[in-house]
């Protein structure tokens, strides 16, 4: 069996703990780095749009003159995450 050390998605340190369960029962993790402000994460989101680089992308994108549709064509997510994303930077 080999080990393979888990790294935070926010601030790429090894601290990391396991922290319960999703309600899709994936293993959540929590960093205990003090000033990693990532609360906690999942190392493999079976949704692009769960992803934090899609999330930025989607506002990068949007900022570019992207809309709506193209994202999500562009993307691979639903329009309804689009818009969602877009809501919570506003």
């Amino acid at each position: 069996m080999a080990f393979k050390p888990m790294h935070c998605s926010t601030c790429h340190g090894v601290a990391v703990v396991k922290y319960g369960k999703t309600s899709a029962g994936k293993q959540r993790f929590r960093c205990q780095n003090p000033a990693c402000t990532g609360v906690t994460f999942i190392p493999n989101y079976p949704y692009q749009g769960s992803l934090p680089e899609g999330k930025r992308t989607i506002v990068d994108m949007s900022l570019q003159g992207s809309g709506i549709r193209a994202l999500a064509r562009v993307l691979h997510v639903s329009p309804s995450t689009v818009i969602h994303e877009l809501k919570k930077r506003a």
